[in-house]
């Protein structure tokens, strides 16, 4: 859906915020919708991230390559297996025990990961927390992606979203700043009248800023996509 101000109209800031959250496009039309007025994204007047990132997702070997170094960078070691599904039941197990050892760190009581799309607010109050941690870095890959005009469509764990590049890079960050995020307002809840998601927002706002996430992701990005190997034709085709 998409709402069409004509001549006049004038926008809140609480309305903005309410398009977004439900995916609802805002456009400034002349009279009669003659004209249009709608600022275009703001990305920057490049293509060599684009080019790289589909030159790598393009090709098979590649791509499991590129996947096997973003899991290596979350799970700490090089894994031997080739084959994406292989990946993805070892990272699952293996982030199983993360969540369980980071809570035992923030000294939350853990029941285990439990996500109902349809009903997010559902579940108990960690769970909820780490739900709206993870919307938040996610956001902060939106922009990181953006900023360097990466494709998001093309995710090389990812795959079925239109955000699939950002989701991979949000997972990178899933130890060091999700869960710390979630878990810190999950602790602070127990003694706190706040809602649990102002308590994330407070708590992302701080570690975003201190740690210099969005920063961090953009020099992921390049890293990832080996951006440092573009114009001198070396180690395409490496494995990571």
């Amino acid at each position: 859906s998409m709402i069409l101000l004509g001549p006049g109209s004038s926008v809140t800031h609480d309305a903005l915020r309410l398009l977004a959250r439900h995916g609802t496009l805002l456009a400034a039309v002349g009279e009669d919708g003659v004209r249009s007025y709608t600022a275009p994204p703001l990305l920057p007047d490049r293509s060599d991230v684009a080019r790289r990132q589909a030159e790598l997702w393009g090709n098979p070997r590649r791509r499991i390559s590129v996947a096997r170094h973003m899991y290596a960078l979350r799970l700490g070691e090089v894994l031997p297996h080739r084959d994406l599904d292989t990946l993805r039941g070892i990272e699952g197990a293996r982030v199983k025990n993360m969540y369980r050892l980071m809570a035992q760190k923030y000294g939350i009581d853990w029941e285990g990961r439990h996500y109902d799309r349809a009903n997010p607010n559902a579940t108990d109050i960690p769970n909820q927390a780490i739900n709206h941690a993870a919307t938040a870095v996610q956001a902060a890959a939106a922009i990181a992606v953006q900023a360097v005009a990466a494709l998001p469509p093309l995710g090389f764990i990812h795959e079925d979203s239109g955000q699939s590049f950002v989701l991979d890079i949000a997972d990178l960050y899933r130890e060091t700043v999700t869960l710390h995020i979630a878990f810190t307002a999950a602790k602070r809840a127990e003694t706190s009248d706040a809602t649990i998601d102002r308590l994330v927002r407070r708590a992302a706002a701080t570690a975003l800023r201190k740690q210099q996430v969005i920063a961090s992701m953009i020099d992921s990005i390049q890293r990832v996509l080996r951006m440092d190997e573009v114009g001198n034709g070396a180690g395409d085709d490496r494995d990571s």
